[in-house]
This record gives C-alpha cells, sequence and structure tokens, in this order.
C-alpha cells in the first residue's frame, strides 16, 4: 500500500504561506479515529491510504483556507480554554501541566468551606511526549471532560476530595483535528486501592466561522462500575473577543441504567489579557425513571489573571432552581484561587 504526496508550486499559497502536501480527507480521518480509540494505529503497525490523487485546483481553493481558518479558530479558542483553566485544555493539551484549586463556596443558609484539589500531569522521559504521569484528586469525576465551572454547579453542597488516583497515560493528537488519549490507575481511598480505565477521543471540523466538535469517553472504576461520555461542543465568534459555545453532555452509567443529561449555553467574553468573563445557562437533567430536568443554573464568572500566567482568581454568582425545592431560587457563591505550573511565565 502506498502514501502518494503532491507537492504545489510556490504560485499556489495561502497568507504568504505554501499549501502542504495533500492530506486525508475528513471523512477517513473521522473513520480512522473511530479505530483508534480502540486499536492505535502506529500500535498496530498499519498503513493509512489517503485514496487517489486529487487535481491541485480542487485541493488549493478548498483545504488551504479550510487549514488556516481552522488553525485560527482553534487557537483562539485553546486560549480561551486555557485561560479559563478549562478541562478541555488539561485533557488536550500536550504539556506537562500541575494545577491546584483553592474553592469557597457560600450557600445561602447553608455551610461554608474551603476545598483543595489539584491534578497533575507530567511527560515521561524519552516516550516523545506520548506517555504522562496522572496524578489527581477523586479521578472517578474527570470522565465527560466537562470544564471546572460544570464540575462547581453540578452539586450545592462542597464535597472535600476523598480520593486520589494516579495513572498512566497514553496519549496521541493531529494538531486541529483529532485527539485521543487512554489512561490505566489506581484510586487510593484510605487504605483501600482499586484500579481504573479510561479511554476518551475528540474530533473536531471547522465549517466556516463554526467550528463542531465531539468527544467519546469510555471509563471502568471499580466504585461505580462502566460507563460512557459523550460530549458536543458547538462553537462561534460573535465578534473577536466574544465566543459562544453550546455544549451537551450524556454520561451513560450502567449500574444505574441511565443517562445524566447536561445542556450548556456559555459566552466567553476576552476583556483584556488579564480578565474575561464568563455567562452561562445551564439545564441539568437524568433519563431515568422518567426524563426529566433536576436543575437550572444560571451563572456569572469573573476570572482575573494575578500574576503573570499562572495565577488566578474567580468570582463567580449563580443562581441555583432544583427540582427537589420545587425549583425555587437557591443562590450560590463560589471564589477560586488557581495555580497553574505549565511552562507559562
Amino acid at each position: 500500500m502506498r502514501i502518494y504526496y503532491l507537492y504545489l508550486p510556490e504560485m499556489f499559497s495561502f497568507g504568504g504561506k505554501p499549501v502542504w502536501p495533500c492530506r486525508p480527507s475528513p471523512g477517513l480521518l473521522f473513520l480512522l479515529s473511530g479505530i483508534a480509540l480502540l486499536f492505535p494505529l502506529e500500535l498496530l503497525g498499519a498503513e493509512q491510504d489517503v485514496g487517489p490523487v486529487r487535481p491541485a485546483e480542487y485541493i488549493y481553493p478548498v483545504d488551504a483556507p479550510r487549514d488556516y481558518l481552522s488553525g485560527k479558530f482553534v487557537s483562539v479558542a485553546s486560549y480561551i480554554d486555557r485561560f479559563f483553566g478549562d478541562e478541555r485544555n488539561y485533557q488536550e493539551s500536550n504539556k506537562s501541566v500541575v494545577k491546584l484549586t483553592l474553592n469557597r463556596v457560600v450557600v445561602h443558609g447553608g455551610e461554608r468551606k474551603f476545598v483543595l484539589s489539584g491534578k497533575a500531569k507530567v511527560h515521561l522521559p524519552t516516550t516523545q511526549k506520548r506517555l504522562h504521569l496522572l496524578l489527581e484528586t477523586d479521578p472517578e469525576q474527570n470522565i465527560s471532560g466537562e470544564s471546572p465551572q460544570g464540575q462547581t454547579v453540578l452539586n450545592n453542597e462542597v464535597v472535600t476530595p476523598g480520593s486520589y488516583g494516579a495513572a498512566v497515560r497514553y496519549e496521541k493528537a493531529r494538531e486541529n483535528r483529532w485527539h485521543f488519549s487512554a489512561d490505566a490507575g489506581v484510586k487510593f481511598q484510605g487504605v483501600n486501592t482499586d484500579p481504573f480505565a479510561r479511554t476518551r477521543g475528540s474530533y473536531s471540523a471547522t465549517m466556516g466561522q463554526w467550528r463542531l466538535k465531539v468527544a467519546e469517553s469510555l471509563f471502568w472504576f471499580n466504585t461505580i462500575g462502566a460507563g460512557e461520555s459523550t460530549q458536543l461542543d458547538v462553537e462561534h465568534f460573535l465578534s473577536d473577543p466574544v465566543l459562544f459555545r453550546a455544549t451537551s453532555n450524556a454520561t451513560w452509567l450502567n449500574d444505574k441504567q441511565s443517562f445524566d443529561l447536561r445542556q450548556d449555553l456559555s459566552i466567553y467574553h476576552t476583556v483584556s489579557g488579564r480578565t474575561a468573563l464568563l455567562y452561562q445557562a445551564s439545564a441539568i437533567g437524568v433519563s431515568e425513571p422518567q426524563l426529566q430536568v433536576t436543575e437550572y443554573v444560571v451563572l456569572m464568572l469573573y476570572r482575573y489573571r494575578l500574576h503573570r500566567n499562572w495565577v488566578f482568581f474567580e468570582l463567580s454568582p449563580q443562581l441555583h432552581f432544583p427540582r427537589d425545592k420545587n425549583y425555587d431560587l437557591n443562590p450560590l457563591l463560589n471564589l477560586r484561587l488557581e495555580m497553574l505550573f505549565d511552562g507559562s511565565k
């Protein structure tokens, strides 16, 4: 099986950059990335068939502008996710990173607690950045790729980390297109140890001013059993500093035989290099015993970079409308101090 390459002359360029060799079609990449969820290609020694060579006039007007817009879109969206310390950035960035957060959640008429949590991902030497050592608190909560903001509003009560996890991750990605990772580790809870396994794959496609991203996770924990999580992000820039994102998430737990459902509508507004705002409305529900919304949440999050690119402060007033309280208003205030160690200065 041969792989053909097509090189274009210098006259075919976009933005002053020559067009690179032809690439596999998006449909083929989607199929191959799906296979890679179970069997990474290089582990099987498989060869990739990129299909027949297409004429240069078809490649230039389609591939080059698409790659340019995709790269620009992804770079700005990735910057926003990195600034907000988003779980997407932690899952898909190939950098070594240590993340520590100190939360204080204040519930009207409830307790006030400080919660310390953290996670770390460190390259293992001589592995070409494909093997990482993971350390994290409550690893069973890191299965869907949700943002820290999303995890904060899921519950009115604050729970201190009850377990810790250590795992080895295999990771492979193609910039701006797809990402694959697989974890195998052990969870420590007191004197008890339980094994766990996770695998996650994502694929993104840019269509004009919109980007669609699908992420699929499979997991097994001895405490909660097996399950899967599917997440769809639809993104659009309303203006240069404003990003709209609609996130749909469904998580299946085999032991419960039900789906946990969540829909977020978010607007990220980058005010300056030090300040950003997030406006988010969420509906949270379950599929059993019947399909129903268990909580509505509206929040505003103010995030400020206190020191260089690694110390951040958040202030997030939130309005909760839980079903178990007849959807009556339950206000909440979340304060967060976060430190990121990922090579940024």
